[in-house]
């Protein structure tokens, strides 16, 4: 329960971060599409008070992800992380006064269904603390070239396809980065010379930059709807296969994966649906301005065509 509880708040943290940021973006009129004038931009974005507590969310958010990581299995609350969607969902109707409609609501059952079935079904036990020594070698190995595969077919596609593999690659990532961030957990009981001195924490600072990376590459490929599924999806299953590998941890199969497929195919759903929502996809802007003549005037007097 106590690792549902770290891992649900790490999820409405994240969420609330990614909206405070999202609504100091949208309240700062677009500079141009210079190097100079994107710096100029992000130069005033980054004094808002919603992006700072936007930042102090992000912040926050790490830390309970890491405590549920100290205490529960990387295959429960990876998935359990999902539930983003739905907090970003709440949080950016209220913060942008954004009724869903139907069908954003409808989406919103599936995937918090979805996701309830995969788990119940799937009961992941806990493994252990830290990873088998010498199975981080493999791990990376296999993950590095999935990566690589991922980022070699995705050139040779556009639009929505390559969306969707650019997010796959940006999941896989995120979830070798809590794979990690587990690693560092597991090792603060030997104090901070184990944590300072070995590979795993600064392993996990450069592939959660990579993963940022390559999700900001899955955004400019194609919308939200379309990178969504994977990414969702993709952290929570690669989790559940690195956990198995790396830690021991083991989910029911059997007539179990009957249920476990039917809430995979729910949680894929309602990532979709949720990802079309404004308060999800970050479309809220467009509806102020239409709701708010007068915010496109002030752009059109700040910035003339």
């Amino acid at each position: 329960m106590l690792t549902v509880v770290l891992a649900l708040l790490a999820a409405l943290a994240n969420a609330a971060a990614s909206v405070l940021q999202r609504r100091a973006a949208a309240d700062e009129p677009e500079s141009g599409a210079g190097l100079r004038q994107a710096l100029h931009w992000l130069g005033h974005v980054l004094r808002r008070p919603h992006w700072v507590a936007g930042a102090g969310m992000l912040a926050l958010s790490t830390v309970l992800q890491a405590a549920a990581l100290g205490v529960g299995s990387l295959a429960l609350v990876q998935p359990l992380m999902a539930a983003e969607l739905l907090f970003t969902l709440a949080v950016g109707s209220l913060v942008f006064h954004r009724r869903p409609d139907l069908r954003t609501w409808l989406a919103f059952v599936a995937l918090a269904a979805g996701l309830s079935l995969f788990l119940t079904a799937a009961s992941p036990t806990s493994g252990r603390s830290t990873a088998v020594p010498g199975h981080w070698w493999s791990a990376g190995t296999a993950l590095t070239a999935l990566v690589l595969a991922l980022l070699a077919v995705s050139r040779t596609v556009r639009g929505a396809p390559r969306a969707a593999l650019l997010g796959l690659a940006s999941a896989v990532s995120f979830s070798a980065t809590a794979a990690l961030l587990k690693e560092v957990t597991g090792l603060i009981p030997d104090g901070p010379g184990a944590v300072l001195s070995t590979w795993p924490l600064y392993a996990t600072a450069v592939v959660g930059v990579i993963a940022f990376l390559l999700l900001q590459a899955a955004f400019r490929a194609g919308t939200l709807a379309a990178s969504q599924p994977a990414l969702t999806l993709g952290d929570a299953l690669t989790s559940v296969a690195l956990g198995w590998a790396l830690f021991g941890e083991q989910i029911h199969l059997g007539a179990r994966v009957v249920p476990e497929l039917i809430g995979v195919a729910l949680m894929g759903a309602g990532s979709v649906g949720l990802a079309r929502a404004p308060s999800v996809g970050g479309g809220w802007d467009q509806a102020r301005v239409r709701d708010d003549p007068g915010s496109e005037a002030r752009r059109q007097v700040s910035h003339p065509p």
